[in-house]
């Protein structure tokens, strides 16, 4: 149990559960939607026994991952796999689910869905999972794996919405956690058997994995995933129809009609006060044409294999009213008419082009901060701003 005491060790259990916590949101959402069904003696049972099994599941298919990577060039194939996964988690995502599968009333119906649909959506988990293990240097990767994975799941499980929340809200923690899965490739990479074994095909070149050289290809790794993932971030935007100042300062209403964007933090209601500020402000107060839109990222389209078009609709609309309700009610003491907008995509992008239909001259959103920390690792406000073709005003 000396392993134990090694900071190794629980360096790379953070970086598994970290992991698990990033790639294994979407499975927290197929659960929790499977066993929405049940009734409520059953919703608990389905949950446990469908997360055991998916538990059980997935550490046998790492067991498996760990000896594979044992065999030359395997580490370098799953290295370039976890730098394709790390950067996808940096670009938006976009509804294309193709929902297909119901979920069910029945117990064992639903854990059957819960258990099939992590097997099928691990496969990145499993991968960054093995090679956090393995680069870990500690010689106990299993029980690195067994630890991290039981530790990870409840918070997934029953965290999830949580996690998701602090995902949208603080878009840097995908991005560093993309960056942890290029270091993880870096690190991978310079540890495979055909690189530094002298004993594994001897007229292949050899490199000495010196903690200087596996410190930085994991730095080199982290820093490629993130310059890779901007990029093609920026290609999409460049990419998208452009929203023109001229049209919306062009749409009737002009400044007054204003969009309103909210998530249900603390910043969105200093926004919506913001916007009540404004309009006190205005000659002709009833002028004031307000448009409060709430925009959630999509689930990915593995989720929408496993959940049926319908219910994942009352998921979106549940979490949209949950959302919404502290500026309706906040807009609603104050006398204010609205008119709400329920959007599904990738923030930024959303909210500028609901901007752009509805003829908003102004853009009204709450922000926790910005500077060069916010412009190179992202926020939505950032991603608004660079799609807006109106002001938007921030309010911290």
């Amino acid at each position: 149990m000396e392993f134990l005491a090694s900071p190794q060790f629980w360096i790379a259990v953070g970086q598994i559960i970290l992991i698990d916590i990033l790639l294994g949101g979407d499975n927290a959402v197929v659960i929790a939607l499977a066993c929405r069904k049940l009734p409520p003696k059953q919703r608990t049972q389905g949950i446990l026994w469908g997360t055991a099994g998916a538990i059980g599941l997935r550490i046998i298919l790492i067991f498996f991952a760990l000896t594979l990577l044992a065999i030359p060039f395997l580490k370098i194939v799953g290295a370039l796999l976890l730098v394709w996964i790390g950067i996808k988690l940096l670009l938006p995502e976009h509804d294309e689910g193709h929902a297909s599968v119901e979920g069910s009333d029945k117990l064992w119906g639903a854990v059957k869905t819960v258990i099939v649909a992590d097997l099928v959506m691990s496969v990145d988990n499993v991968i960054a999972i093995a090679g956090a293990a393995e680069a870990s240097g500690t010689g106990h990767s299993m029980a690195l794996v067994i630890f991290g994975v039981l530790v990870s799941i409840p918070i997934i499980v029953w965290g999830s919405q949580m996690v998701i929340k602090l995902m949208d809200r603080f878009p840097v923690i995908i991005t560093l956690g993309g960056m942890l899965l290029g270091w993880i490739a870096g690190t991978m990479i310079v540890t495979d058997p055909a690189l530094v074994n002298p004993a594994v095909m001897a007229g292949f070149p050899k490199i000495e994995a010196t903690d200087m050289v596996r410190y930085g290809a994991g730095i080199s790794g982290a820093l490629l995933v993130l310059v890779i993932g901007r990029f093609l971030t920026s290609r999409r935007a460049a990419n998208a129809v452009p929203v023109t100042a001229a049209a919306a300062a062009a749409a009737p209403g002009g400044l007054k009609r204003v969009l309103l964007a909210v998530d249900g933090s603390e910043v969105a209601s200093r926004a919506v006060q913001q916007v009540l500020s404004m309009r006190r402000d205005l000659a002709d107060a009833e002028a004031l044409d307000l448009h409060l839109v709430h925009v959630q990222r999509p689930v990915s389209g593995d989720v929408s294999s496993f959940v049926a078009s319908k219910t994942l609709e009352e998921y979106y609309q549940e979490q949209s009213d949950a959302a919404l309700a502290p500026a309706r009610q906040a807009l609603d003491a104050a006398g204010l008419r609205y008119q709400v907008h329920a959007r599904v995509g990738s923030p930024g992008e959303t909210i500028a082009k609901e901007a752009a239909e509805q003829g908003c001259g102004l853009i009204v959103m709450g922000t926790r901060g910005g500077g060069a920390t916010s412009a190179l690792l992202g926020s939505v406000a950032q991603d608004t701003l660079a799609h807006a073709g109106v002001p938007v005003m921030l309010v911290r």
